[in-house]
């Protein structure tokens, strides 16, 4: 009998704990439910703000969607310091326009200008700006939608080259410091390197910098295989800025609110062709970013003769004057830069410095912009990487007409483990 009552005992405090456990279960998965449902509703708001201008589509035979949005309606005026801005549609002056003979003098035959894939399929209007479409798989991929675009931003210790560093990324590159900066100018040799992770991506550009290496100002463009932003790892054309080491603010392209675009000719964050390949023919993209003196905007202009938009001053505390740096080459961005085994994510075409044969990343006809009238090569340069057996640099300035700076890299190889 004692058996019996405490066999009842034991039954009953089983189908207690039971359905105990059956209502935690059910209330963690209401949470999770709830908060899938928040994400998504999330994720649906930021893809319709960024398509309810749109005037026209355009289907890319890459698998992209380009809408050409409303340049008065786009989304860099949800931007709070730019909520009353006043379009610049073009520079108060012709940037170029001085540096024509230059260009006729150093004429690389062997580069060949690139364009961008969505433009087969036809182009966007005047009075609109071609935007590349977010798709929803691209914003989950994000934990945090807020984050979406934005590099990662874990600081580590300044270096004695003065050149920005950050954790998890591995950069090659030549420098300049010591001037007030208003522009800086190069010819970027494209390729289509590999990307490990589809959190992992590789870039290669010329940027401008201003401020310590734990609160960095910069603007950068040039082209990324960047899975993570992207959702794929073609080739593409990108923009980025952030004005606090991209703690909080900046982005790729126009995934936020800040760039403001005036060019119905180039989408930002398109994929671009043709590409390089070692031992055949060679191409390019020509960059440069430079300040207008009269409204402190920072354009960015496109194979010398697309002005494609700006960012303005607002958007920055010490960039809004001038920069303090300008770097030219390539980063890589992997948890595993510094560790044991090391990304195989490559930088440049993935070889390394190759000045012979020229199968490597490299730029050409660097110049920057400072006091002077007109762009010429820095009075000063230095080359450095973060890793030089996983990426390494190769500065040649003897016997050239024009200095040239080769970098890149495999990143995990037999020296690189």
């Amino acid at each position: 009998m004692l058996w019996f009552h405490g066999s009842r005992y034991f039954r009953e405090m089983g189908l207690v704990l039971l359905g105990m456990t059956f209502i935690s279960l059910w209330i963690h998965s209401e949470a999770h439910y709830s908060l899938s449902k928040h994400r998504v509703s999330e994720i649906d708001r930021k893809i319709n703000r960024l398509r309810r201008h749109v005037v026209k589509s355009i289907k890319s035979e890459d698998g992209d969607i380009i809408d050409c949005i409303d340049l008065y309606k786009q989304p860099a005026f949800d931007h709070p310091a730019l909520r009353n801005h006043t379009i610049q549609m073009a520079p108060t002056y012709n940037p170029t326009a001085k540096n024509l003979k230059e260009r006729n003098n150093i004429e690389d035959s062997s580069m060949n200008i690139v364009t961008q894939v969505w433009k087969k399929g036809g182009s966007c209007p005047k009075e609109t700006i071609p935007v590349r479409r977010i798709r929803k798989t691209d914003l989950i991929r994000d934990d945090n939608i807020g984050n979406y675009g934005r590099k990662r931003p874990q600081l580590s210790t300044e270096n004695k080259n003065l050149s920005v560093q950050l954790a998890n990324h591995s950069k090659a590159i030549l420098l300049t410091v010591g001037y007030r900066y208003l522009g800086a100018k190069g010819d970027i040799k494209v390729f289509n390197p590999s990307v490990e992770k589809d959190d992992e991506y590789t870039t290669s550009q010329v940027s401008l910098i201003n401020g310590p290496y734990y609160e960095y100002e910069s603007i950068e463009s040039g082209w990324a295989v960047n899975p993570g932003v992207y959702g794929d790892r073609q080739t593409r054309f990108f923009v980025y800025w952030t004005a606090d080491a991209s703690k909080t603010t900046g982005c790729f392209d126009i995934t936020c609110p800040g760039f403001v675009q005036t060019s119905n000719e180039i989408a930002l964050g398109a994929a671009i062709y043709p590409l390089s390949v070692p031992n055949g023919l060679a191409y390019q993209i020509t960059v440069y970013i430079f300040k207008d003196p009269n409204t402190s905007n920072w354009w960015v202009q496109y194979a010398e003769k697309i002005n494609i938009g700006y960012w303005p001053p607002d958007l920055f505390h010490g960039l809004r004057y001038n920069a303090e740096s300008v770097e030219w080459g390539g980063e890589v961005y992997s948890t595993t830069v510094g560790h044991t085994p090391h990304t195989s994510t490559g930088m440049g075409s993935g070889r390394f410095p190759d000045y012979v044969f020229g199968n490597s990343g490299v730029v050409k006809r660097m110049r920057i912009h400072d006091n002077s009238a007109t762009l010429k090569f820095p009075e000063w340069v230095e080359q450095f990487t973060d890793e030089f057996n996983c990426y390494d640099v190769e500065y040649v300035e003897d016997y050239i007409e024009d200095p040239e700076f080769y970098y890149g890299g495999p990143g995990r190889n037999p020296m690189c483990p």
